[in-house]
């Protein structure tokens, strides 16, 4: 519109110097994923030329527009469910599938802090529960610290790849609950499978439309019917 703010390049330039507090070299690593974290888990997408080298985007430059994504709780979502996903005092298996923006991740940070918080009605103390957060969106960490409430027994691995992340934090704080966000790689339903042989509960979400389109993709089938039995 005619009448509407132009924004200019060097508009641009000030918000990324602010959002980053004039350190934005130090954000190279996050640049590649194509956005930053801000205090309060808030998310911070940014468009421009790549840089790519030995064909791998290296950071980006010469930005050319910025989308701020507000990072919220809803505590209290997934309060309806939560007596079915607890069997004699302990989790069960727990997959959330959706489309993208029907608010999976947000239901799902609201039961890891259930989980990790414990429902005195319900007569369950509450279990240690570590998550994988590769994209800052379930904890909202910021130096190290979430931002978002994930309960008092929640250990969190911030931007830490999916497969790898679920076996470190198996091997090494004995979570009794591993929870992680939008599982899809090959290499992450084998961290999957992993988890379920060391008897350890799995909280995670999925983007899909139902379980019987689930099961036709590579893998899951076996996956699912493993779960299911134990």
């Amino acid at each position: 519109l005619p009448q509407a703010y132009q924004v200019t390049a060097n508009d641009l330039s000030q918000a990324i110097q602010a959002l980053t507090s004039c350190s934005f070299y130090a954000l190279e690593e996050e640049l590649r994923s194509g956005y930053i974290t801000i205090g309060g888990g808030h998310r911070v997408g940014l468009v421009g030329e790549t840089v790519v080298r030995q064909g791998e985007i290296h950071t980006l430059k010469n930005f050319a527009g910025l989308n701020l994504r507000l990072a919220r709780s809803i505590t209290g979502c997934a309060q309806g469910i939560i007596p079915y996903l607890l069997e004699q005092g302990k989790p069960l298996h727990t997959l959330i599938l959706s489309p993208p923006r029907c608010g999976k991740t947000t239901l799902l940070r609201d039961i890891i802090r259930f989980f990790s918080t414990g429902v005195p009605e319900l007569k369950f103390a509450g279990v240690n529960v570590g998550v994988v957060d590769e994209r800052s969106e379930l904890a909202g960490c910021w130096l190290g610290m979430p931002q978002l409430d994930v309960g008092p027994r929640t250990d969190v691995l911030d931007r830490c790849p999916k497969a790898a992340g679920m076996l470190m934090l198996l091997r090494s704080m004995g979570p009794e609950v591993i929870a992680t966000d939008e599982i899809g790689r090959p290499e992450e339903l084998m961290a999957l499978q992993d988890i379920l042989n060391a008897g350890v509960t799995l909280l995670a979400s999925v983007h899909a439309s139902s379980i019987e389109e689930l099961k036709q993709r590579p893998g899951w089938g076996q996956l699912l019917e493993q779960a299911l039995w134990q």
